[in-house]
């Protein structure tokens, strides 16, 4: 019988380690290219890490059976906000140490979460071509105004940021939406608002349509991307998005749970959170740092286009637990409501 010597047996368990690179799982194009520059290579750098990339569609299947069979494929992946919690809260990621990883209090609220980090701050408002519209809107009051701003409405079919943008135009103010829009009588007082413009509307799928719909005067207004219109503005359109009460959500950073490389985890959050390095991604795409000491790595022309500084003054801030725990029934409302 042969006898294995410790060296040996020790090179064999650790094979799984040294068998792949650090894996990072993104949505790919050009938000995954500045992530690129912005955190992986700065992070290899550091860490002496060789990564690769991936692709992640959203939702929890994938990364559920990878934890479950202990076949985990990924290391680093960014995701929404509510479904960073949900797999949080189904055990499919690992904790953070904010005591080791530090500067907790820099960042925006709601960015330092058990099992991630908010990194990519996008804001969620309206945009309206300034050649339509000299004197342009100013908040979701004028949103609904068909008298006021006549023409159709481009509107992702979706309750969520619909409805909070519904209640502000009614005049809740941004610290209130999830307290009045838990209760029956806000939902029916959000869908009232859609209803004085259901005939205008008209619905988007893709982050793009917003953009094409509005320089092709295809509508009046529409929802959309703060990304997505300014980096338009910079390709010469005649788009402006409206800052006033913009509902924020964040992308954000986790490991999943049973990833060899665990031990980098600390490392690689102390990177996506670098006030520089957010500054390196905002340049690159128009998405705000969760940083708030980003802002002042960047010029005031590149944060004149972020949902950061003044721009986030008056924002309202996406509740994930609100959305996780009623995003089923509102959605089979919206779908009800918009079909009729």
């Amino acid at each position: 019988m042969k006898v294995i010597g410790i060296a040996t047996l020790c090179a064999i368990v650790a094979a799984p380690v040294a068998a792949r690179d650090v894996t990072i799982a993104g949505w790919g194009g050009n938000y995954q290219d500045a992530q690129r520059e912005a955190y992986f290579k700065p992070f290899a750098a550091k860490s002496g890490a060789n990564f690769t990339e991936t692709t992640y569609l959203g939702g929890l299947a994938e990364i559920k059976a990878m934890v479950d069979t202990n076949n985990v494929s990924w290391d680093f992946l960014i995701m929404g906000g509510s479904e960073l919690q949900l797999a949080c809260d189904e055990g499919l990621l690992e904790p953070l140490d904010w005591e080791a990883i530090g500067g907790k209090d820099d960042l925006l609220p709601g960015a330092a979460m058990d099992c991630g980090v908010g990194n990519v701050v996008i804001g969620n408002g309206f945009a309206y071509n300034s050649e339509v519209f000299p004197t342009p809107p100013q908040d979701w009051r004028d949103f609904f105004d068909r008298d006021k701003f006549p023409g159709k409405r481009g509107v992702n079919n979706t309750p969520q940021f619909n409805l909070e943008y519904a209640l502000m135009a009614d005049g809740v103010p941004p610290d209130q939406i999830y307290e009045v829009l838990a209760t029956p009588e806000g939902v029916d007082r959000a869908f009232a608002q859609w209803d004085k413009i259901k005939d205008l509307l008209q619905y988007w799928e893709s982050g793009a349509q917003p953009v094409e719909w509005l320089a092709s005067n295809n509508v009046a207004l529409s929802t959309a991307y703060n990304g997505r219109i300014i980096m338009a503005k910079r390709e010469g359109k005649p788009l402006e998005f409206v800052w006033k009460n913009h509902v924020v959500n964040m992308d954000g950073w986790a490991m999943v749970k049973g990833s060899p490389y665990k031990d980098q985890l600390t490392e690689f959050i102390q990177t996506v959170n670098d006030p520089e390095n957010q500054a390196k991604f905002s340049s690159l795409m128009p998405y705000g740092p969760s940083n708030t000491l980003a802002a002042t790595h960047l010029s005031p022309e590149i944060v004149a286009g972020l949902p950061a500084g003044d721009n986030i003054k008056e924002a309202a801030f996406m509740s994930d637990a609100f959305w996780i725990d009623h995003l089923d029934e509102l959605r089979e409302r919206w779908s009800r409501w918009s079909t009729q």
